[in-house]
């Protein structure tokens, strides 16, 4: 697959270990996994580890639409970096970088044909913003 890369990211204060707990714990994802108000995740599951499936809900809290993202764990590498493959065989990577206080969370993953590029990136950096948000309140 050649997909054209996207990149998204945030500096979040707090240290790694909290960081990865909230990114990689079920309990957490559904308080985050989101674009927006009027979205919810309802239902996460995650296997962490190679080999291991990364499955979440997320649907409009009207009820008018929703869908499951899934993904195939490459490689995991704790409080560091973690790659997985869509169904479609699209790849996300997603890098956590200690900064002291903070923590640079940076995602690359392959665009896909259905959206563009623009609403691609703003879908998922949304997600990441609300997940800083989750965070840094928690």
């Amino acid at each position: 697959m050649n997909a054209e890369k996207i990149t998204v990211e945030a500096t979040i204060k707090g240290d790694v270990q909290k960081i990865w707990r909230y990114w990689t714990q079920p309990n957490h994802i559904t308080k985050w996994n989101f674009a927006s108000d009027e979205w919810c995740s309802p239902k996460a599951e995650n296997d962490l580890r190679v080999g291991g499936k990364l499955s979440s809900r997320m649907e409009a809290k009207d009820g008018s639409f929703g869908f499951d993202f899934e993904g195939v764990y490459d490689e995991v590498f704790d409080h560091e970096k973690i790659t997985y493959t869509m169904p479609d065989g699209r790849i996300s990577t997603t890098r956590f970088k200690s900064l002291g206080e903070h923590v640079e969370v940076t995602t690359i993953f392959d665009a896909e044909a259905q959206n563009s590029i623009a609403m691609q990136r703003e879908g998922w950096q949304a997600i990441l913003n609300n997940f800083k948000s989750y965070v840094e309140a928690h």
